[in-house]
């Protein structure tokens, strides 16, 4: 896939270093943004996260924790640009835009970004336009509600069909939009408006996501980890590196991190056991 001309084989896995330029993320908030953006800080984070081996950098403006509260446009303008146009100057590696704004999305191609990664599937008005316009593939994820109130008991009758509806419906409508068909990613939104048993169902759902286009999954330090094995945020490093290999095993083409090195070493693992796609 062409992530704004910089090749990428899906067919084997790569590694996603998380970015939040925002306050209030719940693992990480803060410690790139405290009232501005820390330019150098990121770079540093970025840096470190490039030689461990990843692949994608993808920068985060908007917090989309449960709970979040929106920003403005003009808010998440000043947060990414200035990140995006450091890191695609610097770093050889595709800078992915987490986003649903639309000016976001385009003012971030024209700096160098590679790839829209948005939670709300381009479902924001005039997103759908404005992705089709950078000519740069897109990220679907499937989100229930929004995140101030998607974890606010969620319910399905069949959590995997209907994201799975969901994701073609989507992937359809990009389609339509002028987005090519090979250029569409889906991610089944992990967390986002679902239980810990709907977490479970979609993770053991990952072949069947992965046969209709390549797979983000990002589960990194998220609570399902800690309802599994009782652990904070800070302590859910094992628990994330045993979903990792069990999403490589499904076929998943990234895998969404904080912690870049440790995932590295589960793929290479992966590897090393025979286990590369073909």
């Amino acid at each position: 896939m062409d992530f704004g001309g910089r090749r990428l084989d899906l067919n084997q896995p790569h590694v996603m270093g998380i970015l939040n330029i925002t306050p209030d993320s719940f693992s990480d908030g803060g410690q790139l943004f405290a009232g501005g953006v820390n330019l150098d800080a990121v770079l540093h984070r970025a840096a470190t996260m490039v030689d461990e081996g990843a692949s994608f950098l993808d920068v985060g403006g908007e917090s989309t924790r449960p709970g979040a509260a929106p920003v403005s446009v003009q808010q998440e303008l000043d947060r990414v640009l200035p990140v995006v146009e450091a890191l695609a100057g610097r770093f050889d590696v595709v800078v992915s835009v987490d986003t649903s704004t639309p000016e976001v999305m385009s003012a971030a191609a024209g700096l160098g970004a590679g790839l829209i990664n948005d939670v709300r599937a381009l479902g924001r008005p005039g997103a759908l336009a404005a992705a089709a316009g950078t000519g740069l593939p897109v990220c679907l994820m499937h989100m229930q509600g929004q995140p101030d109130t998607m974890q606010r008991a969620p319910q399905y009758h069949d959590a995997v069909a209907e994201v799975q509806d969901f994701l073609s419906r989507r992937h359809q409508a990009c389609v339509e939009a002028g987005i090519g068909a090979g250029n569409v990613l889906f991610d089944p939104g992990f967390g986002f408006g679902k239980t810990l048993e709907h977490n479970l169902a979609l993770f053991r759902a990952l072949p069947a996501f992965a046969t209709r286009a390549p797979v983000l999954v990002g589960v990194s330090r998220k609570t399902m980890i800690g309802q599994l094995c009782n652990r904070d945020v800070g302590q859910r490093l094992a628990g994330g590196l045993a979903f990792a290999m069990l999403a490589l095993q499904a076929g998943a083409s990234i895998l969404r991190v904080h912690d870049v090195a440790e995932t590295m070493d589960t793929v290479k693992v992966w590897r090393a056991c025979g286990q590369a796609k073909h």
